[in-house]
């Protein structure tokens, strides 16, 4: 069963067409792993997979475990199962860590007519996941990421990750800005959301989160256009080769 099917994806901003004819299948259980140069459209096809408001779909359809969300906003995909990291996630003055969680986590449960912890059962649930991402700080009595180091952010949306239990995450370059220790806590929350069921898409420039998380599937992107698709093997070739090479034998 596929989870993600993008079929011919052809999307604009303003008048600049930014993805080309895009398509690609992620199967259920299966983590695809998405690399190019800066500028190839890369972090544009997770924020287009995710319903950004901003872009707009000139043609082709995304399909989403058998129904077209396309037209669909980031909200009701996220009802539906999906869920996103950021590059570099946003603070937010004004949103109190804690409550965001517990309300975003209650607005996920009804959407999918699923009953939701209590708050105290919430609070031991949150604690048990806190503890395995080695988070000391009390973030209960902080804001939404303000003043959280690079590693700190990386790990809050491992922490939201956790709680919300998506079947699909794009993790859109989960590893930048990360020391080694901080990629192992990460690596290991994202070992932990892998099954069977669930799908992942990994937009990276390195291969050092590959270390972490095995991919089944490889895919180069360049100026807007997948040019290549690949098993594991295409991702050493890309280390040692670099993309300049695999781009000009397309």
């Amino acid at each position: 069963m596929n989870t993600l099917e993008v079929k011919h994806l052809t999307v604009k901003v303003g008048d600049k067409k930014i993805l080309d004819d895009v398509s690609l299948v992620i199967k259920k259980g299966k983590t695809c792993v998405v690399m190019g140069p800066n500028g190839s459209g890369k972090s544009t096809l997770s924020n287009v997979l995710m319903g950004h408001p901003s872009y707009e779909v000139i043609s082709g359809k995304i399909i989403f475990n058998g129904k077209d969300i396309t037209k669909k906003k980031a909200e009701e995909r996220a009802a539906l199962g999906m869920f996103m990291t950021f590059q570099s996630p946003r603070e937010i003055v004004g949103v109190d860590f804690y409550p965001f969680l517990f309300d975003t986590y209650k607005f996920l449960q009804t959407a999918r007519k699923e009953k939701a912890l209590s708050v105290f059962e919430f609070k031991k649930k949150m604690d048990k996941e806190i503890a395995a991402l080695k988070i000391t700080d009390d973030w209960s009595q902080r804001c939404l990421n303000q003043g959280f180091s690079g590693g700190e952010k990386k790990k809050a949306e491992m922490l939201q990750l956790a709680i919300f239990k998506p079947s699909f995450v794009i993790f859109d370059e989960i590893d930048s800005g990360l020391d080694v220790d901080a990629l192992k806590v990460v690596g290991r929350a994202m070992k932990k959301f892998k099954k069977s069921d669930t799908s992942a898409l990994i937009v990276t420039h390195y291969l050092r989160i590959l270390q972490e998380i095995e991919a089944d599937q490889v895919i180069v992107m360049s100026a807007g256009k997948i040019i290549q698709i690949g098993g594991p093997e295409l991702a050493h070739r890309l280390e040692k080769e670099g993309f300049e090479k695999i781009i000009a034998q397309k």
